[in-house]
């Protein structure tokens, strides 16, 4: 009387649709990527865990630290003294932003604006 059996099948249907993106999917994960990472035998300002979980919380701190109150110093958790600069200071060593920035940001789909006022760096061809 009500057509049951097209409403059931249509459901089946819809639900098959609906939740295709995630079955199909299952198992087939991008790798994650490998940033190269090409320093010059320095240590990072922060441990390599907390720079790879809190880099952009840091980031963020030293643009407020220079440029609203002009203090230009970092001290790390080791007690060294390191000049707040992204290009002087982090990308001295991450030199390849193509290779060691863009991989993990293009794989996590983050589009960070640190490139909308600091100048892009020129790929160093001494590492590729």
């Amino acid at each position: 009387m009500y057509d049951s059996g097209k409403v059931i099948i249509g459901l089946v249907i819809f639900v098959a649709i609906a939740t295709f993106p995630f079955w199909f999917g299952m198992g087939k994960a991008a790798p994650m990527p490998e940033p190269v990472i090409m320093t010059k035998g320095q240590k990072c300002v922060e441990s390599k865990d907390y720079m790879r979980a809190s880099h952009m919380y840091l980031l963020n701190v030293w643009r407020d630290q220079a440029l609203r109150d002009g203090n230009r110093v970092y001290e790390n958790k080791r007690g060294e003294k390191v000049t707040i600069s992204l290009q002087n200071t982090c990308m001295k060593c991450h030199s390849n932003k193509e290779k060691f920035c863009d991989r993990c940001h293009d794989y996590a789909e983050v589009k960070p604006y640190c490139w909308d006022c600091h100048f892009v760096p020129k790929e160093s061809k001494q590492w590729n």
